[in-house]
Formats: C-alpha cells, sequence, structure tokens
C-alpha cells in the first residue's frame, strides 16, 4: 500500500497552464484552531486518481490557495488507476470513512497526527473555498483533461524513478547452503570484493547450515565483518528451514555432508534427494521470482542440479552447475606442458558429469601469447594441439594428473570450487568474454545428441543476464559410443535416486584397453583414455614431389623418420639426393611428421 503522505508529483506544463479563477483582490484568511498551546493551522491532504479531470481542477484551485494565503497547507497524493479503488478502500475502511470517487479531500492538524475530517469531493472542496476564501474556479473540460492526461504521464515517471531508487538502495540478497564448508571461506572475500556482481551493487549474505554448525557460522559472520567491505551492507546466520531463501535473488549450493552413514553408491545417491526436495521447495516458496540458483563442488554436481529443476521446475532454466573447475585443472596441466600461463589457454570444453565420466575436449583449444618462432598481437592464437608432439604425454601423464586431482579434490580447501562459482556468477551477471567458449552445467533439450532430461556439461556463451547452448559450433560432434558411455552413468543416477532403479550398473565399453581407438568423425581421430576424450586432427595423406600418394600398407619405412630427425635437414636432404641419383626408378613415399597439421614428404 503506498504511504498517504508520499508526495504528489506536480504537471510538467503547470506554469503554462491558464487558470480562471473569481476572487476577491486579497483572499480572507484561514481560520485556525486555538487551543492552549497556541494556534494551529489546518492542512488539506488532497488524492485522486492520477488520470482524473476533477482531481486536476481541485489540485490547480489548491495551488493558488497555498501561493497566496502563507497559513495554507496542502498536501496531494495521486495513485495510478490500477490500484486507485483498492487504495481507497483500504482508506475509508481505516477512517471508517465513506467515500467512492475521485478525488477525496479530508482536513488534518498540522503537528498532531490523528484521524483526520474527511472534507467530500471535487464539489465540497469547491463549496468550501468559495465559503471560506471567495475563491472559485472556472476551468474548462478540454483543459482538466489535458491536465489529467499530464498528471498520469508524470505519476508514471516517478514511479519508475521510485523503482529504480529502490532497486539501488536494497542489497542483493545472496544465500549460501553448507556454509561450515571449506570452499565458503575462500568464497565470501570474492562476493565481497565487488568483481563478481560489480561495485554499484550490495550484498546481504546470509549463511545457512544445520542448527550444529551455529556457532562456526557465527564465527565466519564475524570475520566476514572484519572484512570491512564497502560492498557488504548484512551478513547474517540462519539455521531455521522455515526461513531459508526468503527473497533470495541468488543461492549458492555447496558440497553438503549426510547425516547418516552410507554402505553402499546407492544409498549415497538417494541420500541427496531429501535435502535438494527441501531446498527446492523452499526455494520455489520464499525466493525471489528471478533467483538464480548455481550447484557447485566435487560430489555428484551433476545429480543434484537435476533434482533442484524437479522440486523447483518454475525457475528451472535459473538453475545451473559449474564445470570451471574441471576446465581449469585441465588448463592449467596444459600450460605447465607449454610452459605458459593457465590464463592463456582458452577454449577447453567439458563434457559430461562434472564430477564422475567427463570428457576433456582439445579440438576448439587456444593459446594466446605463446613464446615461439611465430609471434603476433594479444588475439593472436595457435591451436594448443599444433604445439603438443608428445602423444604419449596426452595420452599417459595429462590423464594421471587430471584424474589425481579429482580424487584429491575434495581434501583441498575449496579455493578451486570458490573461485570457479565466483567465475560462473560474474558471467552469469556480465556477460563471458566475447568469443570465448565456457563449460556449464544445464538441462539438456536434446542438443548434440545428448539425451534429454539430465544435466549435462556442454558448451556455452553468457550475454544479456542469461547463457545460451551454443550449438552452432562445428566439428564437436560427439559418437555414439562415447555420447552413450557420458550419459550411463548420469541416467542411471537419476533413476537411482528417484527409486525407479535399485541397483547402480557403471557403464561397461566393449574393450577395456586403456587406449580405445572411438569411430572417426568428420575427419576426426578420436582417442578414448578412460574418462577422458582427447581429439587429434587427422593428417592429409602425403605425396612426392610426383603427386604420387603412398599405397595402403606400404611405402613406409619406420626407421626412416627416426634416421632424419638424427641426421638433420642437411643430412637428410644429402641422403635424399644420393638415393634419388643412385635410384632414379624406385618411388618410395616416406612421410615425416614435422607437425600435426604440417607434413614434409621425401620422394627416394
Amino acid at each position: 500500500m503506498v504511504d498517504p503522505y508520499t508526495p504528489a508529483p506536480a504537471p510538467r506544463s503547470r506554469a503554462s497552464a491558464p487558470l480562471s479563477l473569481s476572487a476577491p483582490a486579497r483572499p480572507r484568511r484561514p481560520r485556525c484552531l486555538e487551543t492552549g498551546r497556541g494556534v494551529l493551522m489546518a492542512k488539506f491532504v488532497l488524492a485522486g486518481r492520477a488520470d482524473c479531470p476533477y482531481y486536476a481542477k481541485a489540485e490547480l484551485l489548491a495551488d493558488y490557495l497555498q501561493k497566496n494565503l502563507p497559513d495554507f497547507r496542502i498536501h496531494k497524493i495521486t495513485q495510478h488507476p490500477h490500484v486507485w479503488e483498492e487504495w481507497l478502500e483500504h482508506l475509508c475502511e481505516k477512517n471508517k470513512w465513506s467515500h467512492t470517487t475521485s478525488p477525496i479531500i479530508w482536513r488534518e492538524l498540522l503537528d498532531r497526527g490523528g484521524k483526520g475530517m474527511l472534507l467530500g469531493g471535487y464539489n465540497e472542496f469547491l463549496e468550501h473555498a468559495q465559503l471560506y476564501y471567495s475563491v472559485t474556479s472556472s476551468m474548462t473540460t478540454e483543459l482538466m483533461k489535458t491536465i489529467a492526461q499530464e498528471n498520469l504521464e508524470t505519476h508514471v515517471e516517478k514511479e519508475l524513478e521510485g523503482e529504480s531508487l529502490k532497486g539501488l538502495l536494497s542489497p542483493l540478497q545472496v544465500w549460501i547452503t553448507s556454509a561450515s564448508a571449506p570452499a565458503c571461506y575462500n568464497l565470501i572475500p570474492i562476493l565481497t570484493s565487488g568483481e563478481v556482481f560489480g561495485t554499484q551493487t550490495e550484498l546481504s549474505i546470509v549463511l545457512f547450515d544445520s542448527k550444529d554448525a551455529e556457532e562456526k557460522l557465527h564465527i565466519l559472520a564475524s570475520e566476514t565483518h572484519d572484512l570491512v567491505s564497502p560492498f557488504l551492507r548484512s551478513i547474517s546466520v540462519c539455521t531455521r528451514v522455515q526461513e531459508a531463501f526468503r527473497q533470495a535473488h541468488v543461492v549458492i549450493v555447496l558440497d553438503d555432508s549426510t547425516d547418516k552413514e552410507v554402505y553402499t553408491l546407492e544409498e549415497c545417491i538417494r541420500s541427496r534427494v531429501p535435502l535438494c526436495r527441501l531446498y527446492g521447495y523452499l526455494i520455489e516458496k520464499n525466493a525471489h521470482d528471478s533467483v538464480r540458483v548455481i550447484v557447485g563442488g566435487k560430489t555428484f554436481v551433476n545429480l543434484k542440479t537435476v533434482l533442484l529443476m524437479r522440486y523447483a521446475p518454475s525457475i528451472a532454466h535459473n538453475i545451473v552447475a559449474v564445470a570451471l573447475g574441471v576446465e581449469g585443472q585441465a588448463r592449467a596441466a596444459l600450460a605447465r606442458k607449454l610452459r605458459t600461463t593457465p590464463a592463456s589457454i582458452k577454449d577447453v570444453i567439458i563434457w559430461g558429469n562434472i564430477s564422475g565420466n567427463n570428457y576433456v575436449d582439445l579440438r576448439k583449444a587456444k593459446v594466446y601469447r605463446y613464446e615461439s618462432a611465430i609471434w603476433g598481437p594479444p588475439y593472436f592464437s595457435r591451436p594448443v594441439l599444433s604445439l603438443i608432439f608428445d602423444s604419449e604425454w596426452v595420452n599417459g601423464e595429462f590423464v594421471t594428473t587430471l584424474r589425481k586431482l579429482t580424487a584429491t579434490g575434495q581434501q583441498l580447501r575449496g579455493m578451486l570450487t570458490a573461485h570457479s562459482i565466483a567465475t560462473t556468477l560474474k558471467y552469469w551477471y556480465h556477460g563471458s568474454p566475447p568469443g570465448e567458449i565456457v563449460s556449464l552445467g544445464v538441462l539438456s533439450e536434446g542438443q548434440f545428441g545428448v539425451p534429454e532430461g539430465i544435466v549435462f556439461s556442454m558448451p556455452v556463451k553468457f550475454e544479456n543476464g542469461t547463457w545460451k547452448v551454443l550449438t552452432d559450433l562445428k566439428d564437436v560432434e560427439i559418437s555414439e559410443k562415447v555420447m552413450t558411455r557420458m550419459t550411463s552413468d548420469l541416467i542411471q543416477e537419476k533413476l537411482v535416486a528417484l527409486g525407479d532403479l535399485i541397483n547402480f550398473q557403471p557403464y561397461q565399453s566393449v574393450s577395456q584397453g586403456c587406449h580405445n581407438k572411438l569411430p572417426q568423425t568428420r575427419g576426426l581421430e578420436t582417442t578414448e583414455i578412460h574418462s577422458l576424450v582427447l581429439l587429434e586432427p587427422r593428417r592429409p595423406k602425403p605425396r612426392c614431389r610426383q603427386g604420387c600418394a603412398p599405397s595402403e600398407g606400404s611405402g613406409t619405412i619406420p626407421s626412416l623418420p627416426l634416421l632424419a630427425a638424427k641426421l638433420g635437414f642437411l643430412g637428410w636432404w644429402l641422403l635424399h639426393s644420393s638415393l634419388c641419383r643412385c635410384l632414379p626408378s624406385v618411388c618410395l613415399c616416406v612421410s615425416i611428421s614435422l607437425s600435426p597439421y604440417k607434413d614434409t614428404s621425401h620422394c627416394i
């Protein structure tokens, strides 16, 4: 309900509006009330519908009286036509009045408060002015309608300004679940730095956890106050379930610990359902309509996300899972190999289960500012696969490193989880870097051949406060075998959690080897290494100087490339020239691979 003492906006062209008044040379002074404390003047309150012509006429008359009588006071209130009747009904019910039209005028005592005295509508106010002050108005109907339209436009503008100011004054409500988790200690300083939501947004952070963690939460809240952040309006602790997520704009779901012991994988999966059901119900009931929910951590990230979507269906599109942690680990491992910085490597795509069976896709990966013989401006990039010559490292150490990081991630202090969540939120509110690919766990709608109804990590971009799946990417097709392996566990996790499947059976590929060759897709050779897929461009068949191509299964001498590498270019050229002079009729094509993209063929 609008405050009846909020000043009404004045019409924009009021100064130029003609006013026809019949009044004596000096209006009579208004009557006053004498009390033991002195003299109290009467204040008139004029309220009406913003587009009411009679309100416009009464307002001009009241302005004239206030300008010419120093002791006359007028307070004006306008209401939008859509809310006028409800506002008037509430006002009359509160003061026990009976009035149904616009405007309504009543009188109050200055500096006294209390119940006002109803004067009536437009006719009663006009009669009062004529009897008390000998002033009347003869405004034309056309002018009344013109001013009424201006009043409505001005009222709408003031409402919009008020909403804008209210948005700036009210802080952004950020709720963090499982706030006693280690990741929360690293997350709060990033959120309150102003880099995530911007320097124009103040935050009100609420730490939510069980009653057992209340003491830890109060210590964390006290330390957060000590940060003296200019962007933190308040931080509080909540352990009451009924009050959770009240008016929340952002909900961050961290790793939770189950209260009971579990002995099987199926029990561990099902233990996530009650909490996700509770969170979904409370978010749906208490949170803001445009709430954004982001799920991070290292355990069952995809499963928790899809369960929250199930129990909070009205905001399913605003629930996502963070995949930047796995992406950051892959970029760091590649950077160490290339002796560059992880920030220089972009567009590494994470497919599948963020905290389980996922695949690292390097087909689009690029490296910027790489120190080599080829150098360019800051926007110049080179494909990562063209710079890594050690296939054994890619197929072995790289995979082992990522597997170890995934296994030990739960024992760390949550720094990577916190940074990944904060970066995803920053992209969500301000957009991801133009042209850059970001991995995000979202609900599948059949993109890239992924089955519908599961949360799957895939390439996206953030813009205009939302995310969009990059379905127009080229050469990122995934074979049916790879897709089956990625989606099988996710589908089974969902079925086990909902009770539609009793036992969880991990997907087993046909071949149990460590290096399973996968079907070729559009000129690309894929090599599967356990839970990772590293894709290398297919090299074109080399041709000799005479234009002939080597026949299948012949024309290859494995030892010659090694010999050429040892001899160097000059030694190889001399050997090549000698063989060509001695055996001019023999054409044997030998390919020396200098890079994954460039082959040098020599005719012997």
